[in-house]
């Protein structure tokens, strides 16, 4: 992996980047100095090395990061959107410090996108789901190996897993796992789409040959990510535009203006759902966990036909039904898809323990509104007669307006609620649990705080008869907290609940 200051002039000429090059004092709109190739590039300061190019970036950046790492560890070259007076050899002021390191992080790691088939979904909810579920049909299919970028995890050799920091990763990390994907054999890349990727520009320039749009509702809203309903949609309407095909989900809040962004950048579609109006539609089949695929115009991919899956809900068949068309677009036989489908677990998803009282505890990751309310929905759909016990908290420092919005979902669907923490982070969690608590409207939802998760789980268990359903929502089988900047371990939401209820069995 190697990028000469010649190949740098030149991207950031052409892409309009280059605002002036300061050597010696002095400022220049031309390279000012010999050519040379460097092996190493970084936007974090304690990594560089005098050898190094180092990237200016982020809110939190500060002068004294490139002042430390000049004087140092010997560095010479930065890139920034601002010069600074300081005495490396060379300064490369840019308009954009964010989409100078995406390009320049591309020609870096010699363009690894163009050696996979990528794949990229975005949407409110499902995303994780849908890309497990992709990987697992794509795994069926003879020489293709398939890496996979989710929220909870990430894999560069298509078997080992590791825990994600970010649902889209920083633009040079993004395409060094790319890189690393690509030496390892990979075929596909399977990823997740955030909307900060787009407001952040760690996508920015990145072209999928498949792009799917799964659905929009408020997220991610509040001082720190998402100004508006409308900045967030517009971020995310972005894969499109970036998509070389385009699946949209067709029951989708303003599919018309979807439909009308793809053909406004000539993008070919299709569209899914579970009404016929769609091009690809499911209806339901025997029992819960089998659906039936019909098509209304579409011979060109061959899906339609009968599917079984593990996991239960509605929501689960569209997330399914996307990954059909997406496994079928990029390579899958209508086999290989039923028989990945039918394999496919995704952790923290639907998992189902039943307690020593008859109870069914279900661990799920639903983490905003839509989310929860189509678990509580299925909650009150396959066990009318049972009470529904949620535990529930919310993230600190991000998706602020999920808060009211839990509320409001417990308050349309809820029998109990258990508030207790989940990755706090930097704020006070007993702030957060009260932010969820003042939402809930409904006085009939009966409200318990107990701030250690681990025993809010085992409260929410006890307080459950025969028949009646607890949902445990937001970690899934996460093994951190996130508190105060530091990873805390924890068991992860399935795991506390397996281990109570076989510690009740064996009391009994």
């Amino acid at each position: 992996m190697s990028l000469s200051l010649k190949q740098i002039e030149s991207i950031l000429f052409n892409s309009g980047l280059i605002k002036e090059y300061v050597h010696q004092g002095k400022w220049y709109f031309q390279l000012p100095v010999e050519d040379r190739t460097f092996y190493h590039i970084t936007y974090d300061s304690r990594q560089v090395g005098a050898e190094s190019l180092f990237f200016c970036k982020g809110l939190s950046f500060k002068q004294e990061y490139l002042e430390t790492a000049i004087l140092e560890k010997g560095l010479n070259y930065y890139i920034s959107e601002n010069p600074y007076d300081v005495t490396a050899d060379l300064g490369i002021i840019v308009t954009d410090i964010r989409e100078a390191l995406a390009l320049l992080s591309m020609a870096f790691y010699d363009y690894p996108q163009n050696k996979l088939t990528l794949i990229g979904y975005t949407g409110t909810k499902g995303k994780t789901t849908a890309s497990y579920f992709t990987k697992a049909i794509l795994d069926q299919t003879t020489n293709q190996r398939v890496a996979m970028l989710s929220t909870m995890n990430t894999t560069l050799d298509g078997k080992t897993f590791f825990k994600s920091e970010l649902t889209t990763p920083e633009s040079l990390d993004l395409y060094r796992m790319m890189a690393e994907a690509v030496t390892n054999g990979m075929t596909h890349m399977v990823m997740e789409v955030s909307s900060q990727a787009y407001k952040v520009k760690r996508a920015y320039g990145l072209v999928f040959d498949i792009g799917i749009f799964m659905n929009i509702s408020p997220d991610h809203i509040g001082p720190i990510e998402h100004p508006t309903f409308d900045d967030y949609y517009y971020c995310k309407r972005q894969l499109i535009k970036q998509a070389k095909k385009v699946v949209i989900f067709k029951e989708t809040k303003d599919v018309t203006l979807l439909i009308e962004t793809a053909d406004a950048y000539g993008k070919p579609y299709v569209t899914y759902g579970h009404k016929p109006d769609a091009d690809f539609y499911w209806q339901p089949d025997v029992d819960a966990l089998t659906f039936h695929v019909s098509s209304s115009n579409h011979s060109q991919i061959n899906i339609t036909g009968e599917y079984r899956l593990q996991l239960r809900g509605d929501f689960n068949k569209d997330n399914a039904l996307a990954s059909l068309i997406v496994s079928n677009m990029a390579g899958a036989s209508k086999q290989d898809s039923a028989k990945g489908l039918k394999a496919a677990k995704v952790p923290g998803r639907m998992e189902h323990v039943l307690g020593t009282e008859g109870e069914h505890i279900y661990v799920d990751y639903a983490h905003n509104y839509d989310s929860l309310k189509n678990l509580l929905s299925f909650a009150e759909k396959e066990y009318p007669d049972g009470k529904i016990i949620t535990v529930i908290g919310s993230t600190g420092n991000k998706g602020v307006s999920r808060r009211k919005d839990f509320g409001k979902a417990l308050s349309e669907l809820g029998d109990t609620v258990v508030l207790t923490e989940d990755d706090p982070q930097f704020e006070d969690p007993k702030k957060i649990i009260n932010e969820i608590s003042e939402a809930i409207y409904n006085p009939e939802v009966k409200q318990f705080i107990i701030l250690d998760r681990e025993e809010a789980i085992k409260k929410a268990i006890d307080l459950a008869a025969a028949g009646d359903v607890v949902i445990l929502a937001g970690k899934g089988q996460d093994r951190y907290q996130k508190k105060n900047g530091k990873d805390v371990p924890y068991k992860g939401d399935y795991q506390v609940a397996q281990d109570y209820i076989n510690e009740k069995n064996k009391m009994h």
